[in-house]
């Protein structure tokens, strides 16, 4: 994103050759430079600096040092401070001689970033290899779906591309700090912290113009379908070229991409992390109640609690300054807008150690980070206008497969152990406590509540159910489940015969934890003997025009079941500038049409912006082929990604990773 101007990192020099109208004499001239970014340039707030010739330099200020003279010319090197503020800089310089009266001359501009190969910089990250991922990469994958069936979405990060570094200031110059004080919302834009916050409620659009509009509605015919961004670029060049206004629609995944993108293109390390069954604790509680009534359905309208089937937010690393020792390194942002912090929607950034060990006095919002990924899950019999029984207690429902893109791999990584000790241990259930009382506040310290929730008694059923799949789920097909029930001894329970009443309520779960009406009821009567167990299999008809679903379909693999099969190939070896035949193959394995088949294809280094192809309908069991030409723009690792939709089928997603080689030197 620099070739055509000058771009650099904090902490970095930079060498400039002045040319006079006579040789430099450094005797009797006298060269000052002044660099400057901001509204209102000031030394005070750390937006202005002005520097000479030095024959030494320090790192904690702006210096002109190790210079030469030849003739007429002078060759000095510029130094920048790791803690500037980051921004657009002008240059400039001024010259006198002797007493005489000084004039000024603009030298150009450039752009200062964060610099994390820095080792005085707040971003520092020792370590090579997760500069590359974490810095450099422009691609990456954001992980959904449900803990046992998790899959993984291809994104475009193109944090590269040459209008994004452009697109990245002008969020910080529209958002509300910076329209309510220009000067100092700049002259903060030194610290890794006031900057990332920043960018959280920007992102969003609910408190300001930021850039994405959120919409959970499942009504989308008034901008996008959050399933059908291929990557951040798209969107935030249609939320720059509109003035500013925000962009329709994103969901978590969408909102935590384009944060990467930013954070990435501004030089803080960042990655997108995705929480499976996240909690949305809405009193602070640490309790996220869900209520059935006596026919087993969820009743959504009596909760004010959420449990997401996965949330997707952001990571950055950085120094934390503001906390004690020890809370360094991953903090966990989220601009998805949930909840408001210091009267704005965005949250972080809470320290990822802080999380685990429950410290969650330490800001940034880590009582609700917390709760995400530790809560506990209460489930009540409702019934009567109350809540009248406790059907279940899960300690360990909440925060499940936390994953991330593994370093230098296109696998999934687990990082669950980051955010908390192991399931039910003692230093779980420990932290758990210990987080509880501080949240709740010491009023609260003997409450009976806390006290079951610390010891996990609650009375045994005398009957234990279990629901299973009996098989993989497939699109358009009928769910085969498997019950099993058994006898729980204990003394308190009768002994006999017992006759039980078994109701099956089926709904759809909603992303955000909300559930359609039922589709399908079943009940069932039965006796179980006592020390007895039995099995029963049953399914739920197929619901295939109710919903949309969405699915991956790696192009390297072809073996599961999905909604088509879609495969990208390349023929030849990529090279810069040098056309590329792409072959696309989709092939509807649906038992209906496939209707208005639109293609998008995206790529940073391979593509400048979009690619989108009308394929009109699929027949059912048809196959298509598509081929096309690319030519490559950028050398090193590039990812191809795929996006197919319809009026039947949001998203069917594929990739192909491609080593793009330099031009041949002819």
């Amino acid at each position: 994103m620099g070739l055509r101007r000058l771009i650099l990192r904090r902490g970095q020099l930079f060498t400039i050759q002045l040319g006079f109208s006579r040789p430099f004499q450094p005797q009797t001239d006298t060269i000052t430079f002044v660099a400057e970014t901001g509204p209102e340039p000031s030394e005070l707030l750390g937006t202005r600096a002005v520097f000479s010739l030095s024959q030494t330099w320090h790192a904690s200020v702006w210096g002109a040092s190790d210079y030469t003279t030849d003739s007429s010319s002078l060759q000095v090197s510029i130094f920048t401070p790791a803690n500037a503020v980051i921004g657009h800089y002008t240059l400039k310089i001024a010259t006198s001689q002797g007493q005489g009266h000084s004039v000024t001359y603009p030298l150009g501009t450039f752009i200062l970033l964060f610099n994390p190969w820095s080792t005085e910089d707040d971003v520092y990250l020792p370590s090579e290899m997760l500069l590359q991922e974490y810095i450099m990469r422009d691609y990456g994958f954001i992980y959904n779906g449900h803990e046992r069936f998790i899959t993984s979405r291809p994104w475009n990060f193109g944090q590269f591309e040459d209008d994004i570094v452009d697109i990245c200031f002008e969020i910080l110059n529209k958002s509300l700090y910076y329209l309510k004080n220009p000067s100092q919302d700049c002259s903060r834009r030194n610290d890794v912290v006031y900057v990332c916050r920043v960018v959280s409620a920007m992102i969003n659009s609910n408190d300001d113009n930021g850039v994405l509009q959120g919409n959970w509605s499942e009504d989308y015919s008034r901008g996008v379908n959050p399933l059908e961004w291929n990557g951040s670029v798209a969107i935030l060049r249609q939320w720059s070229a509109r003035g500013g206004q925000p962009v329709k629609y994103g969901q978590c995944w969408v909102f935590a991409s384009v944060m990467c993108t930013v954070m990435r293109c501004l030089g803080v390390p960042t990655r997108v992390v995705s929480n499976f069954r996240s909690a949305h604790n809405v009193d602070r509680n640490l309790t996220i109640d869900t209520y059935y009534d006596q026919n087993a359905e969820m009743l959504p309208t009596r909760k004010q609690d959420k449990i997401w089937n996965f949330h997707v937010w952001n990571e950055c690393w950085m120094i934390r300054k503001d906390l004690p020792p020890g809370y360094n390194g991953w903090q966990v942002l989220d601009p998805t807008p949930q909840q408001t912090s210091s009267g704005l929607f965005c949250c972080g950034p809470a320290s990822v150690k802080a999380i685990k060990e429950g410290e969650v006095h330490l800001p940034y919002d880590t009582p609700f980070v917390y709760a995400e990924v530790n809560a506990d899950e209460v489930i009540w019999l409702f019934r009567g206008g109350q809540a009248q029984e406790i059907l279940a207690h899960n300690t360990s429902s909440i925060g499940k497969a936390i994953s991330i893109k593994m370093v230098g791999s296109d696998q999934r990584q687990d990082i669950t152990s980051s955010y908390k000790y192991s399931e039910g241990s003692p230093e779980e259930r420990s932290v758990f406590m210990k987080a509880s009382r501080k949240m709740l506040g010491p009023k609260r310290t003997s409450s009976p509540f806390l006290d079951l929730l610390g010891s996990g008694d609650l009375v045994a059923q005398p009957v234990q159910l279990q629901l299973h799949l009996a098989r993989t789920p497939e699109w358009g097909q009928d769910l085969l489940l498997t019950l099993l029930i058994r006898r729980v001894p204990h003394r308190a329970h009768p002994q006999g015969p017992l006759r039980l009443v078994v109701r099956f309520c089926a709904q759809a779960l909603l992303h955000g934890g909300g559930t359609h009406g039922p589709l399908w009821r079943h009940m069932m009567q039965l006796n179980l003997d006592s020390g007895k167990g039995l099995t029963f299999k049953s399914f739920i008809p197929s619901y295939l025009n109710l919903f949309y679903f969405d699915t991956l379909i790696r192009s390297e693999a072809s073996g599961s079941p999905c909604l088509g099969l879609l495969s990208t190939q390349v023929s030849e070896r990529a090279e810069v500038g040098k056309a590329l035949r792409v072959h696309i193959t989709l092939t509807n394995t649906l038992t209906v049409a496939l209707s208005n088949c639109m293609m998008v294809l995206e790529g940073s280094g391979l593509i400048d912006g979009q690619i989108a192809n009308d394929l009109g309908t699929l027949v059912a069991g048809h196959t298509i082929q598509i081929q096309l030409d690319l030519y490559p723009i950028k050398e090193g690792p590039r990812q191809l990604q795929v996006l197919i939709t319809s009026n039947e089928v949001k998203e069917i997603k594929g990739y192909r990773d491609i080593l793009v080689a330099p031009a041949r030197v002819s």
